[in-house]
């Protein structure tokens, strides 16, 4: 008898807890919907279990704060109602900080068509190990303008942890991503700046890729420096159909079919199959249906990078992979380009124009292959001298 009335306040309390979740739930979904322009939304510290997205639409200059990133968990494991986890939509000047996300069915945080955005100190993960049912993006904001991500960390997103679409104007820094498919990917977009991230344990690193049949046509002008990109050798868990999918672990940097992209200072170590890769999209073998889209990447400009040395064994369990380990064995070359050319790139003289060409330069061990695809991969080329150029124009505007 005892013993059962010791263990009967143990019993309320957790009646109590499981109670008041629904409320806390209810409370931040009121506050929401009312919040008046310059409001500070805070979650609580500890785990807010949640059943339904949270979601904030046409809204100005609100902030929504955790106690701490390791102190209040936004949890959505028992998700029922929504994909996403949070949503912010047709907003301005909004600011997410100090939380963890979880456990969402699709999207952990979504933002589209905001304008002025910060990440700041969030963790967005799905728990146990990675795979294909996990939601596609850990941060994900998509037609966006003004966007920072600072001090935040991405895990098991089955396409991209931290991924930005067809948005302008883009700060990704001191960011960690691990164990997604794509680590970091920027997404027809243009004036990113990517520096001093980690990128580890991915299928990919940072991808940075033009795609047809989106409503931003057009990408670029964006640059990538002095991250980590380690060992991004995780297998590919991407659902069937997504073109991350074609992506091979051991993907340290690939930009496929953008323009004016700079990638210079990274440490790029122990990625297996492709520390850094820059092709079209032909690529893909997907058939190109978008006549307004530019399949080839121009102005790419990867340079002052450090490479690991020794060799390298690339996957198998990837169409392109396979095809590397046919040609190279063990000693696939750290930077490939697929060779497939724009026949409308502007020529003098019958040289592309400077600001169309592909240029590398003085990456420390960093070795070279153009892989020739337009010929079938026949005649594979390690010569660099025909990219050993600069882009002026990038490097006077950083």
């Amino acid at each position: 008898m005892l013993k059962q009335l010791l263990l009967l306040p143990v019993w309320l309390l957790a009646t109590a807890i499981l109670t008041a979740q629904p409320e806390i739930e209810k409370q931040i979904q009121t506050q929401l919907i009312l919040a008046e322009d310059g409001e500070v939304i805070e979650f609580p510290a500890g785990k807010i279990d949640l059943s339904n997205t949270l979601w904030l639409d046409a809204k100005k200059n609100i902030t929504l704060r955790g106690a701490g990133q390791d102190k209040t968990v936004l949890s959505f494991k028992n998700q029922t109602q929504g994909a996403e986890g949070i949503k912010v939509t047709n907003a301005s000047g909004i600011v997410l900080e100090h939380f963890t996300i979880e456990d969402s069915k699709g999207d952990l945080i979504k933002t589209q068509s905001v304008k002025g955005l910060i990440f700041r100190d969030i963790t967005a993960r799905w728990s146990g190990k990675p795979k294909k049912t996990n939601g596609s993006y850990a941060l994900y904001p998509v037609q966006c303008q003004n966007v920072r991500m600072e001090r935040c960390t991405a895990i098991g997103a089955s396409d991209a942890g931290l991924y930005i679409g067809q948005s302008d104007s883009v700060w990704v820094t001191r960011c960690y991503a691990k164990n997604n498919v794509a680590g970091i990917e920027i997404e027809n977009t243009t004036n990113a700046w990517v520096y001093e991230n980690y990128a580890l344990y991915n299928t990919g690193g940072i991808l940075v890729f033009d795609l047809p049949d989106l409503p931003k046509k057009r990408g670029g002008h964006v640059k990538v420096w002095k991250n980590k990109i380690i060992e991004n050798n995780y297998r590919n868990f991407a659902p069937k159909g997504n073109i991350v999918g074609k992506v091979p672990p051991g993907t340290g940097v690939m930009i496929l079919a953008t323009n004016d992209v700079e990638v210079f200072d990274n440490y790029i170590m122990d990625n297996k199959t492709a520390s850094t890769a820059i092709v079209s999209y032909y690529i893909t073998e997907n058939p190109v249906k978008d006549e307004h889209y530019n399949p080839y990447p121009s102005g790419i400009y990867i340079h002052d990078n450090v490479y690991s040395e020794g060799k390298r064994m690339p996957t198998w369990k990837n169409k392109l992979g396979f095809l590397f380990w046919l040609k190279f064995g063990r000693n696939v070359p750290h930077i490939l380009y697929d060779g497939i050319q724009d026949p409308e790139n502007p020529v003098r003289d019958g040289v592309v124009l400077p600001e169309y060409r592909i240029c590398i330069r003085n990456n420390e061990n960093g070795t070279f292959a153009n892989l020739k695809a337009d010929k079938k991969f026949k005649g594979i080329s390690r010569d660099l001298k025909p990219y050993d150029c600069t882009h002026d124009s990038m490097e006077s505007n950083r």
